[in-house]
């Protein structure tokens, strides 16, 4: 099977954009070569997913009046793929002019598609979440912080702008602790197009208690980094879990939306339920 690059996709290129429904639009990234790169061959240490919120949703009815929803896509980090944000934009857009019978149709479409995009060349189907909000629900969506105690208040001192794992520090031997420590300093830079990417970021974990202001500079330290959301979260993630040996450890990071599209990687490295999808003010 030829993996396809993320060059290769429609980032950094003149796209037309198409307004007639066209599943081919979407262009699925394997996540392995990325996952090589930080020491993960086999088995990933950690469950998860990609919470992706779309902001510009819209279709024709039967009788062709515009409707319109925000949708809510779950994507499991065990898929092959993860799903290129440009292409699920302009595929997105190909329902514009497409009319569908009602949302329910809209979402079994999404939900097809999508799963068939992130599961292309694995052995067994995926399947992605899909939930539709309509506008009589709108008010409903919640806005709010991320819950935590905010690294941000640390007067520190900042010098490396590539992710430096050496920074992280914690006091092992020691009895462990739980703390859920936040931070909305994270900047990273799309891999191809090299346009910023501003987060927030939670992490949550029990263990040998992690020095923060360390912490608060390594998540600096991502500043001129190249990397799509996914990644740089399981490169955090790992560089946690090698450096500081937690024995819990969970991250999620919320990224303001380009495009009307906002991506929220999510990993933890046990079983536990989903974060609410909770935008934050900067979403």
């Amino acid at each position: 099977m030829n993996t396809p690059a993320p060059e290769q996709s429609p980032l950094g290129r003149n796209s037309a954009y198409v307004d007639r429904y066209d599943a081919s639009l979407l262009f699925p990234l394997p996540r392995a070569p990325k996952r090589a790169e930080i020491g993960l061959a086999g088995e990933a240490p950690f469950f998860g997913a990609d919470l992706w919120t779309a902001y510009e949703l819209s279709w024709l009815n039967l009788r062709g009046k515009p409707q319109v929803a925000l949708a809510h896509f779950m994507v499991p980090c065990e898929t092959l793929n993860l799903v290129e944000s440009k292409s699920l934009k302009l595929y997105l857009n190909s329902f514009n002019s497409t009319r569908f019978a009602d949302a329910a149709a809209v979402q079994a479409r999404l939900r097809t598609d999508l799963s068939e995009a992130v599961g292309r060349g694995a052995d067994q189907p995926a399947t992605v979440g899909v939930r539709l909000v309509l506008p009589a629900a709108f008010e409903r969506e919640p806005m709010h912080s991320l819950d935590g105690l905010n690294l941000d208040r640390l007067d520190i001192e900042c010098t490396q702008y590539q992710p430096a794992p050496g920074l992280l520090r914690a006091t092992l031997g020691e009895a462990p602790v739980s703390e859920v420590l936040t931070s909305d300093l994270l900047k990273s830079n799309c891999l191809v197009t090299g346009q910023p990417d501003w987060g927030s970021v939670r992490i949550a974990y029990s263990g040998p208690q992690i020095d923060q202001e360390r912490l608060l500079q390594y998540l600096v330290s991502f500043r001129n980094h190249n990397e799509f959301h996914e990644h740089c979260v399981e490169r955090i993630f790992m560089d946690l879990w090698t450096h500081c040996q937690p024995i819990k450890l969970e991250v999620y990071a919320r990224y303001t939306r380009r495009g009307g599209v906002d991506i929220n990687p999510w990993r933890t490295s046990h079983p536990m339920a989903l974060p609410k999808s909770v935008r934050t003010a900067r979403q």
